[in-house]
């Protein structure tokens, strides 16, 4: 027997009570405070259809990127960056002298050929050629018509004129630069025809259409603009749960330009 003032040791028993009990103690806690997250988390989510802001970034509806179509040295480059140009000026010009001279050569060929063309027919109407010369003088016109437009298309090519009213945003090339095929030489956009691109969240589809209006706030201004959607993407982005969305400024905005970012506040329909 053990005496008054020692203890009494434990049994294995008891000892491993002890520790599960404490042990379901803690996965209990744990468990609470992950469905208290859970829950906090899905009160903080906006309810569906609820009005959010989104970011929103201007871009030009029309831009490209203007290259050479032609092996020559530029001549002249009217347009710097920062100059408005209408539809039609011209932008480009390169040193076509060779090409100049195969269109004069080539003109020079067909109206050779069809003089050519005109004696024999004539010698034919009186019997003192073939069909077959005669068909072959004709053809030799064909073949000189088609060598004058073959040239014509590769002077074509020594100009590059404006494809819209836009704004050059960026020279790539020199004045006097040897420019080779596919050489890209001005960068342009059309900063009068400016769209709004958005990443709205797909569970607004249902009333997220064409023509809907809603308010976007431009930081560089620190003005909000009218808008409405003009058109959706036609994917939905499975992993965020979002689709792109297009719309456009209603009214006059010359202060806008292309890059201009803000936020869109696109409210349900009531």
């Amino acid at each position: 027997m053990p005496s008054q003032g020692e203890r009494r040791p434990c049994s294995r028993r008891t000892v491993a009570r002890s520790v599960a009990s404490v042990l379901l103690s803690l996965v209990a806690i744990g468990l609470g405070a992950v469905v208290h997250a859970q829950g906090a988390a899905t009160d903080s989510m906006p309810p569906l259809g609820a009005a959010a802001e989104i970011r929103a970034q201007l871009t030009a509806r029309n831009y490209t990127t203007l290259s050479s179509e032609t092996s020559a040295r530029i001549d002249r480059i009217t347009s710097r960056v920062g100059d408005h140009f209408k539809k039609g000026d011209l932008l480009i010009a390169f040193d076509c002298a060779t090409q100049r001279a195969q269109v004069a050569r080539a003109k020079a060929v067909e109206t050779q050929a069809e003089k050519a063309a005109a004696i024999n027919q004539r010698l034919a109407n009186l019997k003192s050629i073939g069909q077959l010369e005669l068909d072959v003088s004709r053809a030799e016109v064909e073949k000189a018509k088609a060598d004058l437009d073959i040239a014509d298309a590769a002077a074509s090519k020594c100009e590059i004129a404006a494809p819209f009213n836009g704004i050059t945003v960026e020279q790539k090339a020199q004045q006097f630069q040897y420019a080779t095929p596919g050489q890209p030489l001005l960068e342009i956009l059309d900063d009068r025809s400016l769209e709004i691109e958005l990443i709205a969240p797909s569970r607004g589809l249902a009333w997220l259409k064409p023509g809907y209006g809603f308010q976007v706030h431009i930081e560089e201004t620190d003005k909000t603009y009218p808008a409405e959607i003009t058109r959706v993407g036609g994917r939905v982005d499975p992993v965020s749960q979002t689709i792109k969305v297009f719309g456009e400024i209603k009214g006059d905005a010359p202060e806008l330009m292309a890059g201009m970012s803000g936020r869109a506040n696109i409210p349900p329909p009531k």
